[in-house]
């Protein structure tokens, strides 16, 4: 299983309509789109799972197609333990 980043997405995207997206080029298990903690909002980003085989060639069809009026930015997603820690919010001790 592969979990695929979908960065750029229209405020207005549902999982649905990501789902359906991804769907053209294989098996989606799920879709996660992310939401602001504090006002509910959509973060336009979000994450897709696929079978491995599909979900490379999902990657290469959808990364920088139009989606609802936005440039998508997709690739394979990083593990939480690989993401830069710098920036993202005030320092809190």
């Amino acid at each position: 299983m592969t979990t695929i980043y979908v960065g750029n997405l229209p405020f207005t995207a549902t999982p649905e309509a990501v789902k359906a997206l991804f769907e053209e080029h294989g098996t989606v298990e799920s879709v996660n789109l992310i939401n602001d903690r504090e006002t509910g909002r959509p973060r336009g980003f979000g994450f897709v799972e696929m079978v491995d085989p599909q979900a490379a060639a999902a990657i290469a069809a959808l990364n920088g197609t139009d989606f609802g009026g936005r440039a998508l930015r997709v690739n394979p997603a990083q593990d939480r333990g690989q993401r830069s820690r710098t920036g993202g919010g005030p320092y809190r001790r």
